[in-house]
């Protein structure tokens, strides 16, 4: 997994990810049109949208977003609803045990805030999910965040700091924090 990044989004390394981003589009594309038993075809396609095999006992119901794949870590017993958005620019990792709902979302880029630099710069920060972590439905988990081992993320939740080990975190109330 990566640290933080800033990628120019003029420049080979952005034309790349874009790249790679088309090809697993439309990998999860046919993923995601696949008859559910078809566990031979989800096995090939998953390979080639992470790069490499799931690990043993990953469960993941379709259908399936993610714009990178590669930077997509799952560990052992790893159970994925269906619905799940996983945008991996800067790596998301998931551990042991980790339980996610329908509609949850884990995005690692995002853009600077500065007007002047919104449209010329990718941010990211990677995610981080411990050992044994339930993530609730429609929860949306944001760039940089460790969430630590046994905690509960309520559904609907957003989640832009840290979570403690073994604690529940709720709520989505939007904040003024500054205004241009």
């Amino acid at each position: 997994m990566s640290s933080d990044r800033l990628m120019r989004i003029h420049s080979a390394e952005f034309q790349a990810m874009a790249e790679r981003v088309l090809r697993v589009t439309e990998l999860t594309s046919r993923l995601n049109v696949l008859a559910f038993e078809d566990e031979a075809g989800k096995a090939e396609l998953f390979e080639q949208i992470l790069g490499r095999p799931l690990p043993p006992r990953v469960t993941i119901y379709p259908p399936f977003y993610t714009d990178h794949g590669l930077n997509l870590d799952l560990a052992e017993r790893v159970f994925i609803n269906q619905n799940c958005t996983f945008l991996d620019y800067a790596g998301i990792r998931l551990g042991e045990r980790v339980m996610i709902g329908p509609k949850v979302t884990f995005i690692t880029s995002g853009h600077p805030v500065d007007p002047e630099e919104r449209r010329l710069y990718l941010t990211g920060a990677p995610i981080d999910v411990a050992e044994n972590v339930w993530i609730g439905a429609g929860a949306t988990i944001l760039p940089g965040v460790s969430v630590g081992r046994d905690a509960v993320v309520a559904a609907g939740a957003v989640v832009a700091d840290d979570v403690p080990p073994a604690s529940l975190v709720t709520g989505s109330k939007a904040t003024v924090h500054r205004k241009w």
